[in-house]
């Protein structure tokens, strides 16, 4: 690398990732101080392209950060009018009442949004304001200073040979250093993966848990349109195979968001998620609404699920970690934008008075302390015993101890403490000779479709050139192990048709990644049984271009 400088720009917040949690951090920094140098890298081609949500928003996140976004125009034009929660069988469906549910469970007040544009919307709110967004900007590595602490990251390298060398074109990036980096990646981000590893922040902490959230847009018949209508159902198809759940959303203009989560604990290394996400179309209900309708896009999402209980430590020298790197998301409630924004409002206002303070690149204590003890933190104690009670004990005990516990924790007590989570989700994968293969029906085309097929409504496009972005810490592992311990099954997790065993002209079994197809959902980082599979940012702008997921 020696003949490839890099040149370093200095800022005082640098902000890696423009969703709600590094766009609010954004936003609050420069309301705090419009002097302060604030910096936001984005890997997708343009803010929101990468933005996948379900997303019913609760708009307390924005009350705090922009209480006038009504009047800037904030795309939250779609109230929630009515809540629907159904039971499923296969042939048919009971409703479960509302009354029962505890308070918090309400979406009146809330708003059917797409995130991608809300996130659209807060970039330009962030850019009047004097932030610099940049998006097309991969951050591949994290700068360390003398002391071990985060002083910045490296962005924008681009033109790499498909075996990491120096293409023809090959630009080295740049550092950009910040008296405080901020990590908002998502759900299991390459580089608060790194951090988290390097100061060993989830010491003393239950594992991250995560689910595999999968969505489609559709344009109905305008006659079973119901704008504002919220749905969310549980049991058919998944049964006692994996935990998870559905949501139909009817957002304006006649689509409805239709969209299916599968928590990846599930034991069965055979279970298809992608597959239990068609096979739910046909659900006679679902069938219904979508028929003579058409899909108009599709990607997938992992999403942190693991609650209070899992959050690691937040900072580190020089170094916060925002929103779904940490996961922040209130399983029962589906919802986790709020906290998002939130977190980065809580960020931004520790960085200010640091600053202010004359400090730089320590830890940002407060910010933990607002995390833990503020909005957020009450928000996610009050349900925190609902993920681990459906992980052991099943749908059953979840709706019904998990409802109580709830119903008790609004009033400020809990019988059961804090439950713990036990494995990771890799670890929770069963060996295949103990499980029964699944027999999936095959896509009909009309309701549902092939993965590929589907993924080329995700608009997703990779350099074919690059080096492959998925790293394998033994290539030898997937034949050896994963094939005939555990059947394959990066083949059936993912949901884009990345993995793949293929004989080769010997007959012998050969592994192969499609990185092309990748729509940067990271189930393999988390699922895959032997933890070989390394996700990493590919060149800036690659990856899906979600329209208004």
């Amino acid at each position: 690398m020696s003949e490839h400088t890099r040149e370093a720009m200095e800022y005082d917040v640098v902000i890696v990732g423009a969703g709600p949690a590094g766009l609010s951090a954004a936003i609050r920094l420069k309301q705090l101080d419009a002097d302060l140098n604030v910096v936001v890298l984005e890997k997708g081609s343009e803010v929101g392209a990468h933005i996948l949500s379900g997303a019913v928003l609760d708009p307390c996140g924005l009350d705090a950060l922009i209480p006038d976004w009504k009047a800037k125009g904030a795309p939250l034009n779609v109230p929630v009018k009515d809540d629907n929660f159904y039971m499923l069988g296969e042939a048919g469906q009971i409703r479960i009442p509302n009354w029962p549910m505890p308070p918090l469970m309400n979406n009146h007040g809330n708003y059917i949004v797409s995130m991608g544009n809300v996130c659209r919307w807060m970039a330009e709110q962030a850019e009047e304001l004097g932030v610099e967004i940049f998006p097309g900007m991969a951050c591949s590595e994290i700068v360390y200073g003398d002391n071990g602490e985060v002083k910045g990251v490296v962005a924008g390298e681009f033109g790499k040979n498909a075996d990491g060398t120096p293409g023809p074109g090959y630009e080295p990036g740049m550092e950009l250093h910040g008296k405080y980096v901020f990590l908002s990646e998502g759900v299991r981000g390459s580089l608060a993966k790194e951090v988290i590893a390097k100061y060993d922040l989830s010491k003393g902490k239950e594992p991250q848990k995560f689910g595999l959230g999968m969505k489609e847009i559709w344009e109905i018949d305008p006659a079973k349109h119901k704008e504002g209508s919220v749905t969310h159902t549980m049991g058919w198809p998944l049964g006692s195979n994996a935990g998870g759940g559905s949501f139909i959303y009817h957002l304006d203009n006649n689509q409805v968001y239709v969209g299916f989560v599968v928590h990846l604990n599930y034991e069965n290394p055979h279970l298809y998620p992608y597959m239990e996400f068609q096979r739910f179309k046909h659900h006679p209900m679902v069938a219904e609404l979508l028929k003579g309708g058409k899909r108009v896009a599709y990607g997938a999402r992992a999403i942190s699920e693991g609650g209070y209980q899992s959050m690691p430590k937040m900072v580190a020298p020089g170094v916060a970690l925002l929103g779904c790197s940490v996961g922040m998301v209130n399983v029962p409630r589906i919802k986790g934008n709020h906290n998002a924004m939130l977190s980065g409002k809580a960020a931004a206002e520790a960085a200010y008075a640091a600053i202010l303070d004359g400090r730089a690149s320590d830890e940002l204590a407060a910010y933990e302390t607002e995390v833990r003890e503020g909005a957020i933190g009450q928000d996610l104690m009050k349900v925190r015993n609902v993920k681990p009670l459906w992980s052991k004990r099943g749908l059953l005990a979840s709706l019904t101890m998990g409802g109580f516990d709830m119903w008790t924790n609004t009033l400020g007590f809990s019988l059961l403490g804090t439950l713990g989570h036990g494995k990771s989700d890799a670890e929770a994968t069963g060996e295949a000779k103990n499980f029964k293969p699944i027999d999936y029906p095959k896509p009909d085309g009309k309701l549902s479709f092939d993965r590929l097929t589907n993924v080329s409504f995700a608009a997703t496009n990779h350099e074919e050139s690059q080096p492959a972005h998925l790293k394998l810490k033994d290539p030898s592992i997937p034949v050896s192990v994963n094939l005939p311990k555990y059947g394959g099954p990066s083949a059936r997790y993912c949901p884009a048709g990345v993995y793949e065993f293929v004989k080769d002209e010997k007959g012998d079994d050969k592994f192969v990644i499609n990185f092309q197809n990748c729509v940067h959902c990271k189930t393999c980082d988390i699922k895959d049984p032997s933890q070989n599979i390394n996700w990493t940012v590919p060149q800036g702008g690659d990856g899906p271009n979600y329209p208004n997921m």
